[in-house]
């Protein structure tokens, strides 16, 4: 359901996808309900592929990431988160771990790759299983996490505007210093046509709520209807899905020999040997500055987004224990860390997802892909244009940016302000955290009634409220 208009819930039917009558599986006969019309759903999946797509294209190349190991497993991992939470939860690369694969020297091997993943995912589990998620959740402060959210909505849309504007190195994970010329199949023409595109199909993505608000329909006036059917046509186009098979048109057409590259049949899964010496490596270069990352971006800030966009607010242990079990079976047979992600789940609610029926589809395919091709799907991703992921990443962050806007008191947007700054100047999101509990703690100790430690000469207490204000 939607929490921005409750009349939506009276409004929107829900289709079930499955013709045949699973009365005794209740349960999963309500996960498998559309939410919103199939294209839509079909949209949203595909819209964290901004964030997915290049980071697992250069754990491939640089770090010889397992392609198919990662496209299977993420596969069931869509199909059973979105099974478990039913809404759409993403399945992320986890970013701090694959910067340090790909940035540091020496790179990381898959197996030191693994085991910082592993670590991660042992340390998620243990928060989880023993509450310890759920007290931080119910602890941390509503204005930390949003400014969390916002630096990391801010830096995904930066990100993605370097993308449009720049060539995209894989070697370092991040664009080059090279313009991206205007012409070519994946020029900077390319790129504004694909923003342009979503821009006019969907605004600023709450189409749907103004069409079915009473603002509109107050109204009976022909321009009012008019405008209302022109509203409707525009917020069902499924432009996020037209958008990424365009660029995938456009791989076959920039390289044609992808054609006689591609191998059919999925590649050989092998169990990773992993070393004490990678075990140490792993955790102290890469998971030590993922797990914090993880606690707050993957976990906390997730929960509370899902209560922002769908009302349903998720259990910060279910969570918690959903990322670990995750990656302690995947990342033994080299598939990527992977975690949920704020801005995965704010990108796919931003182009129409509703439902988890919206990332099983996406795992579907997902497993199809690794299935079909193997790893040699890699040749069709290396392809792929870097100027449209831009563009939808760039939604994607505005999106989860956008959660912030909630924080209506000067005190908590001067929290919320502080942490992001911080966590994006440092580019750390721990140390945006840790700065803007100590200020909310400051301010709370400089308001601190203090009547109880405040007595008059006759020894009665003195209501501090009623005194008058100190020049």
């Amino acid at each position: 359901k939607n929490n921005r208009d409750p009349s939506v819930m009276e409004t929107t039917t829900t289709t079930p996808l499955l013709p045949v009558d699973l009365g005794r599986c209740g349960w999963l006969r309500r996960r498998l309900r559309l939410k919103n019309p199939l294209s839509s759903e079909l949209s949203g999946a595909v819209g964290d592929l901004g964030t997915f797509i290049p980071i697992v294209l250069t754990l491939t190349l640089v770090s010889n990431l397992d392609l198919s190991a990662t496209l299977i497993f993420t596969g069931f991992y869509n199909i059973a988160t979105g099974l478990l939470f039913d809404i759409p939860m993403p399945v992320q690369p986890m970013k701090s771990i694959a910067a340090v694969a790909v940035s540091e020297s020496p790179h990381l091997t898959p197996s030191q790759i693994a085991a910082a993943g592993a670590s991660t995912a042992a340390t998620l589990l243990l928060l989880g299983a023993t509450g310890a998620m759920s007290f931080l959740y119910n602890l941390i402060p509503l204005p930390v996490v949003r400014g969390v959210q916002l630096s990391q909505g801010l830096q995904f849309a930066f990100t993605a505007i370097k993308y449009v504007r720049f060539n995209y190195n894989t070697a370092t994970l991040k664009p080059s210093s090279s313009p991206r010329s205007w012409l070519g199949l994946d020029g900077l023409i390319l790129a504004l046509a694909a923003l342009l595109f979503i821009i006019l199909s969907t605004g600023s993505g709450n189409d749907r709520d103004v069409v079915e608000d009473g603002d509109l329909a107050e109204s009976s006036s022909d321009k009012s209807q008019s405008r209302r059917r022109r509203l409707r046509l525009l917020s069902s186009i499924p432009s996020a899905l037209i958008v990424f098979l365009v660029g995938l048109v456009l791989c076959f057409i920039r390289d044609p020999s992808i054609f006689k590259d591609l191998k059919f049949g999925p590649s050989r899964f092998k169990i990773l040997k992993i070393t004490w010496d990678d075990w140490k490596t792993g955790f102290v270069r890469a998971a030590i500055p993922q797990i914090p990352l993880s606690v707050l971006n993957s976990v906390i800030a997730v929960c509370k987004l899902s209560n922002d966009l769908f009302d349903k607010e998720l259990s910060a242990t279910t969570v918690s224990v959903s990322v670990g079990v995750m990656n302690l079976i995947g990342c033994w047979f080299g598939a990527m860390p992977v975690c949920h992600g704020a801005g995965g789940l704010a990108g796919q609610y931003r182009f129409g997802a509703r439902s988890g029926l919206s990332v099983i589809f996406l795992g579907i395919g997902k497993l199809v892909v690794g299935l079909v091709f193997g790893n040699s799907f890699v040749r069709i991703l290396s392809q792929f244009p870097i100027g449209i992921l831009g563009v939808l990443l760039l939604f994607a962050g505005i999106e989860l940016a956008m959660a912030s806007k909630d924080m209506n008191t000067k005190e908590d947007s001067f929290i919320m302000l502080v942490c992001a700054a911080v966590s994006m100047t440092g580019s750390s999101a721990a140390l945006g955290f840790g700065c803007g509990v100590a200020l909310y703690l400051l301010l709370k100790l400089r308001t601190l009634d203090s009547s109880s430690f405040t007595r008059s000469n006759d020894g009665s207490p003195v209501d501090s409220e009623a005194a008058p204000p100190v020049a």
